[in-house]
């Protein structure tokens, strides 16, 4: 009675133990972080996504396990050779992350070497077509031809480049001293220029206050002059109006008044009138006294 039952027990325990290894090697659970890549007899099935995921046991594997999250390559120093025949050391780095994992397990068997060398002769031949200057001062340029030109490389990889950066460009003892020369000259040409152009400016400033001067003299002189010839209209008028004696009570009351002024002066304790003031003071008297 014992012994059947046992044998029974046995192939339930047995059948039970299949069922939980089917489950157990059946049912994959992958994280969000990773791709899985299944093969049947040898050959790509299927790539499993983050999540619960079933395949057939026994038939079915999963040999390569892929991150997706993104990598960096160690940062790489290459040498380079301007347009104007200057040797450069560059350093790069780069950054890439898998976007389909079979062809990165079937395409290629080092994805980092083969990218660090495709980075490498991309940025020489880059390089090469610029001159020294330009590769200073577009190094902005430069980064994104780099990175288009390898992220079209490496595309049949299975692999998204998401940045390329060229960190430094260093150069030998001899041709950095020879820059830092021509710098000092250029540094000194544009002190010259500048101190050249703030002689011209001066000078230009000086010449506009001269003519300022000279237009305001100008103006001075028109005004006096229209004052002048306002006063001669005003006494054309007089003139005119009042006779010949009015134009000589003027200049005789103009001589009286000069007179005057002499004989106010500083030091002046005698006073000499010519017979000509004499008589200016006799016509003034007697044109006062013919208009009263």
């Amino acid at each position: 009675m014992d012994e059947p039952l046992f044998g029974g027990n046995a192939v339930f325990l047995a059948f039970a133990a299949f069922i939980i290894l089917c489950i157990f090697l059946g049912v994959r659970i992958v994280p969000q972080s990773e791709k899985h890549v299944v093969e049947r007899f040898g050959r790509l099935r299927a790539v499993l996504g983050p999540g619960i995921n079933f395949i057939v046991p026994f038939l079915d594997r999963v040999p390569h396990k892929i991150s997706i999250l993104e990598r960096q390559l160690p940062n790489a120093s290459q040498d380079a050779i301007t347009a104007d025949n200057v040797l450069v050391k560059v350093e790069t780095s780069v950054f890439y992350r898998i976007t389909e994992p079979e062809k990165t397990v079937y395409r290629i068997r080092d994805v980092d070497g083969a990218i660090a060398t495709t980075v490498a002769g991309i940025v020489r031949s880059e390089i090469g077509k610029l001159e020294l200057d330009q590769v200073q001062s577009n190094r902005a340029q430069l980064i994104e031809r780099v990175r288009e030109q390898v992220s079209a490389m490496v595309d049949d990889w299975g692999v998204e480049v998401t940045r390329a950066e060229i960190l430094d460009v260093n150069l030998d003892d001899a041709t950095r001293a020879a820059m830092l020369q021509q710098l000092n000259a250029e540094r000194a040409r544009r002190a010259q220029v500048m101190e050249a152009e703030g002689r011209k400016r001066a000078v230009e400033l000086a010449a506009d206050a001269d003519l300022y001067a000279a237009e305001q003299a100008a103006k001075g002189k028109r005004i006096t002059a229209d004052a002048e010839a306002y006063a001669t209209g005003v006494i054309a008028v007089a003139i005119k109006e009042s006779g010949l004696e009015a134009a000589q009570y003027q200049v005789a009351l103009k001589q009286v008044e000069a007179l005057q002024a002499v004989a106010l002066g500083d030091g002046k304790q005698t006073v000499l009138l010519p017979t000509a003031a004499l008589d200016a003071f006799g016509d003034a008297f007697k044109m006062l006294k013919g208009r009263g």
